[in-house]
């Protein structure tokens, strides 16, 4: 089995920053890209942020600059920096993982449960 748990979320005000943290656990030999991913109330999920197991990121244009992902691989965690929050920010977001269980197996992808992010104006 994988888990994959998020922490970090919480309220803040505009401009504020918070920092997001999401570790995967288990059976694991190895993990491609880590994501994250946010979804509004009433809106379907979207991307915010990818990174490969090599450090190469992807962003989507609405957090451009203002949001940083970085992972630790030696701790199979990712992180999301996210500075300048704005209320339209404000959403509940999940870390997902590409994880490989042993080596040249299939790759499984995991979401995490999700944490709340409000940003208040």
């Amino acid at each position: 089995q994988v888990q994959v748990v998020e922490s970090g979320g919480g309220l803040v005000q505009a401009g504020g920053s918070l920092r997001l943290s999401c570790a995967a656990s288990g059976s694991i030999s190895s993990i491609n890209d880590m994501g994250w991913y946010r979804q509004a109330p009433g809106k379907q999920r979207e991307l915010v942020a990818t990174i490969t197991g090599g450090g190469s990121t992807n962003y989507a244009d609405s957090v451009k600059g203002r949001f940083t992902i970085s992972r630790d691989n030696a701790k199979n965690t990712v992180f999301l920096q996210m500075n300048r929050l704005k209320p339209e920010d404000t959403a509940v977001y999940h870390c997902n993982a590409h994880v490989q269980k042993s080596r040249n197996s299939v790759v499984y992808s995991y979401w995490g449960q999700g944490t709340q992010v409000t940003v208040s104006s």
